[in-house]
């Protein structure tokens, strides 16, 4: 689970834009507005862009 004080402070690194986190099947976090996936690995969102998927291929 990640940290609330964290989720309230990160932002997608391409538009800047909100996060929702999603704890159904694999923890993420998604920006609808790039339409990408960010992996959570040990509670710590990983926040790569080479990490990123597209919503699509989910």
């Amino acid at each position: 689970m990640v940290d609330a004080r964290l989720l309230e402070i990160l932002v997608c690194p391409k538009c800047k834009g909100k996060l929702e986190y999603v704890t159904e099947g694999d923890e993420s976090l998604i920006c609808h507005e790039c339409a990408l996936v960010f992996p959570v690995r040990d509670d710590i969102p990983v926040m790569l862009m080479d990490e990123a998927v597209s919503v699509a291929n989910q």
